[in-house]
């Protein structure tokens, strides 16, 4: 039981008045005899202040992040300001080889003000597809969507994710949005994927809305003669390409920040990001590992050395704390 300091005073001026021995005046009064001396040293020494309560706190927290880390992350955080918290934390156990968490590093940031709400729209594809696949090249999803070049009007540009790994298998820039340039991005898909040079038991289902060019005729014997199965959503339910959709999403984010004015700047931009997305974005939904990462497997064993490093930097911090307690 807590005693307010008030009735600890008091309880320390009834020890002194009582006539019997302060052994059994305090066991009368239910208070252990080392506990009263505790307090009645803190009394003598300090006053009826000194009998307040504080809320214990170790000296040390041996799982607390040491300085130079904590600097080094602040200093990636200024240096890679596009960033997430959840971003920063993988990068840094990626490349400096020593564990921080998201919620260590989120709190270091807000610390330092370095925490800021997006500037853009974040929308969310539906939890799960029924049909998950469980790995690449087994379904492929492809839309299209509207990017301006001033002076030249809209632009469409036509991709192809690969649904496990969310994967940017190919992607055109086109002036329209015809059967021909869906099938022209499929060409480069196969061939950028090595499909069109060997010999697999089942090709990638395609998953694609319901609009002209994924309906036609055109199309239709295209993917037959490629062995492909086409499946489509349900008409007005985005959520079904929700991961191509949330891809688009992702890209405009970045790219319509800036203007353009002809197209071959438009393409290079939509190839730097394409780059950045597969090969260096983390990507929260398959562990944060990159499109790249688990599209090409080397996913799990990205994972088993993180977690490796995970452990060896607590152990380290355990024993640093010990070191500095003894």
């Amino acid at each position: 039981m807590r005693y307010p300091a008030s009735e600890k005073a008091e309880i320390i001026r009834l020890v002194e008045a009582s006539h019997l021995p302060a052994r059994r005046t305090l066991d009368k009064l239910g208070i252990p005899r080392a506990t009263f001396y505790r307090w009645y040293d803190r009394y003598l020494t300090g006053g009826i202040e000194a009998l307040a309560d504080h809320r214990s706190r170790p000296d040390r927290v041996w799982n607390r992040i040491p300085d130079p880390i904590r600097a080094e992350i602040v200093e990636l955080a200024l240096r890679e300001t596009e960033l997430s918290p959840r971003e920063l934390a993988v990068r840094f156990t990626d490349e400096k080889r020593y564990f921080v968490s998201e919620a260590s590093v989120y709190r270091l940031l807000k610390a330092h003000d370095l925490i800021t709400s997006p500037a853009y729209i974040v929308i969310k594809a539906a939890s799960e597809f029924k049909d998950k696949t469980t790995a690449p090249n087994q379904l492929w999803q492809t839309d299209f969507t509207y990017l301006k070049i001033t002076g030249w009007g809209w632009y469409y540009l036509s991709t192809v994710l690969d649904d496990f790994s969310r994967f940017i298998v190919a992607w055109k820039l086109c002036a329209t949005m015809r059967a021909d340039d869906v099938t022209a991005t499929l060409d480069l898909a196969l061939a950028a994927s090595g499909l069109d040079q060997i010999t697999v038991a089942h090709r990638p289902r395609l998953l694609s809305d319901n609009g002209a060019s994924y309906i036609s005729a055109e199309l239709a014997t295209w993917l037959d003669g490629k062995g492909m199965k086409h499946v489509r959503g349900a008409p007005y339910h985005p959520q079904t390409q929700g991961k191509i959709e949330r891809w688009h999403q992702t890209l405009k984010n970045r790219i319509l920040l800036e203007n353009y004015y002809l197209p071959g700047d438009l393409e290079r931009q939509v190839a730097a990001f394409v780059e950045h997305y597969n090969h260096g974005r983390y990507h929260e939904s398959i562990d944060n590992l990159t499109p790249a990462d688990v599209y090409f497997g080397r996913g799990q064993t990205i994972l088993t050395e993180r977690e490796r490093i995970k452990r060896q930097t607590i152990h380290q911090r355990r024993l640093q704390h010990h070191l500095q307690a003894a």
